[in-house]
């Protein structure tokens, strides 16, 4: 299933506790439709002390957050609706904003 947005996007919360905020996409999730947006949803996780955190305690991290609450910004800092089009010069299907109808990278 193809999904409107990608890993390195810049997007918009449109829902929840983080509505309005931009944040550059980390890492997406397509079997469960999810992603984690750098600096939204941030949650509070209690940790052990381990190799990776000798001190352990408690750690604060971005949590997943459901793609249908995002918006892609385009180029020119607007959010906009993606759509799919096939491109004229390589044949291969291209991401395009459906507000300025430029091709989003």
């Amino acid at each position: 299933m193809k999904l409107h947005v990608k890993k390195g996007d810049t997007v918009l919360v449109l829902s929840g506790n983080d509505k309005g905020k931009q944040g550059k996409v980390m890492s997406v999730d397509p079997k469960s439709q999810r992603a984690i947006v750098e600096g939204v949803r941030i949650i509070s996780k209690h940790t052990r002390p381990n190799a990776e955190h000798p001190q352990g305690g408690i750690i604060k991290q971005e949590a997943p957050i459901h793609i249908s609450n995002l918006m892609v910004v385009d180029n020119s800092g607007k959010p906009t609706r993606v759509g799919r089009k096939k491109d004229e010069k390589t044949g291969k299907l291209v991401r395009y904003s459906k507000k300025t109808g430029e091709i989003i990278k």
